[in-house]
Formats: structure tokens, sequence, C-alpha cells
């Protein structure tokens, strides 16, 4: 079975390495890549990736700050923030961690972001590169699930790769990704939602599944057919016999799954931590294109 394994962890503590390395290189260029985290309110969920995201960087060298806003921060408090952040030369990142306090429009927000800045990914104009197949930085779940089927030796060129999820996060950008003409990609794209029909017609169809419902366990072995591959981006918090109470699933029931899967990613510790670590690929991406 540990064979089966895709380990997010391993692949994301190789890269990070490869990234260390790179910033060495960058400073002896007086490049250093800056990275500014805002966070509104306090969300106990955005609180810790945030606080995962600090450490990361601190660990390859990247010039890391959080600013944490009180949750009734006024919507125009946060748009002159954001504009006083894409002028200062120190970050060549910035990311206003969602979702944000109902008082304020996440579109406007994000849109407000300078493009050349969005390590995320999420202004128009990034997911327009992305989707004409010229982007600058990739979005940073899908860019992990791509280097985890690419690191477990899957070839996704003429494969039936399923989507269960429409996000503007993960769902939609994924799409694009696999969809581009290039070794990474090249596949046949489905993607089924809450308003499909019969998802499990579609599920047994793939040859590479990838689930990103935020609905613990809803796919089983009946879902998939023999020898599938399958990517698990599911982070749900089910209650627990344990110290904290709770313990964290995925969308896959993984003790059924991996009986007819061919590689398959555990939760936790399988896409987890490729999102911050593609985060900290496109903050070096946002440098170097700043110097430039």
């Amino acid at each position: 079975m540990e064979s089966k394994l895709i380990n997010g962890r391993e692949l994301s503590q190789i890269l990070r390495t490869r990234m260390k390395k790179e910033i060495e290189v960058l400073s002896q260029a007086s490049i250093k890549p800056g990275l500014v985290v805002v966070l509104v309110g306090d969300d106990p969920a955005s609180a810790l990736y945030v606080k995962n995201k600090e450490k990361a960087c601190r660990e390859i060298g990247i010039e890391s700050e959080t600013i944490r806003l009180s949750a009734d921060t006024r919507e125009d408090e946060l748009l002159n923030l954001v504009q006083r952040l894409n002028k200062d030369p120190r970050y060549h990142g910035i990311l206003v961690q969602v979702p944000l306090p109902d008082q304020i429009s996440e579109q406007k927000i994000l849109e407000a972001v300078n493009p050349l800045k969005d390590v995320d990914c999420f202004h128009p104009e990034n997911v327009g590169r992305l989707v004409s197949g010229k982007p600058y930085v990739l979005p940073c779940t899908p860019a992990g699930i791509v280097e985890l089927i690419f690191f477990a030796g899957v070839s996704t060129e003429g494969k039936h790769v399923v989507i269960l999820g429409r996000s503007n996060i993960v769902g939609k950008p994924l799409v694009n990704l696999l969809l581009q003409k290039n070794e990474r990609a090249n596949a046949t794209v489905t993607v089924v939602h809450s308003r499909t029909r019969e998802i499990s017609n579609y599920t047994r169809q793939a040859d590479i599944l990838i689930a990103a419902i935020g609905q613990p366990r809803f796919i089983t072995d009946s879902m998939v057919k023999e020898d599938v591959v399958v990517i698990d981006v599911g982070q749900n918090r089910i209650p627990a016999d344990n110290e904290r109470g709770y313990k964290f699933v995925g969308d896959v029931d993984f003790d059924s799954v991996i009986r007819k899967a061919s590689k398959i990613t555990p939760v936790p510790g399988g896409v987890g931590p490729m999102t911050i670590t593609m985060l900290l690929q496109n903050t070096i991406t946002a440098a170097k294109m700043a110097k430039k």
C-alpha cells in the first residue's frame, strides 16, 4: 500500500530545497523576494494557514510580513492598504487571505492587487493569461496538483481526467492547466459538480480523478475503476476520539479507494503542503520579473 502513496510532503521538501538555493543565487544579484500577507479577522483556519506560510518563507529565505486587521475593517481601508502595498518595492507578492468579512467585496479587493504581485493568480488578467496558455504565475493548488502527478510518474497526455468541483481556486484553473499543450498536460478533461446528474457515471471513467468538493469521504470504491490515480484536495474536519476532538479527512474514502487505486494522495500530507510551496515559487518568479 505504501508504494501507492503520492507523498506531498516529500515533493514539497525537494522543491523548497531547490528554491532555497535559487534565493541564495538571487541574493548575489541583490534580489530578495518579499511576500506580504493581509489577514482580516480571526478565522482560525486562515490564521493557521498564514502561520504556515510565514514558517515556510523563513525556512527558504523569503522576506515575509503579515498585516493583521480587525474583522470590522472597512472596504475602503483595505483597498487603500492594497494600493500602498502595490507601490512598496519590498514586496514582490501580495496575498489577501480569503474569505473576507461580509462588508468587503472579495472580488473588488482581488482585482485591486497589481497583477505582477498577484501570487495567488486570482486577478482577472492572470486568469486570462492562464486560459490563453501564457501564464505569468500559476494558481497555487492546481499547480501543486500537476507537480504531484508528474512526481508520481503518471503521464496526463491523452488521459481522461475527471475533476470534481468547479471553484475559482481549484476546479476552473486546473481545467486550463491540464488542457495546455505540454508534457504535464494534454489531457481530456471532464468537470462534474453539485448539479451533475449520476456523478458515478463520470468518475468511473476517470484515468485520473481529482476530488475538490469539500464533502468528507464522498468518493467510494464503487465510484472508481481499477488502477485509477486519485488526487484528493479535500480538507474536511470531522469529530474524532483524540486529544483535539477532531481530525482531517479528504473528499475520498481513502481506506476503500486505495484498494483499487494505482496511486493516491493521503490527507493530510498530499496536496496541502504543495499549495504553500507553489506560493513560494510564485513569489520568487515575481521577484525575478520585478528585477527585469
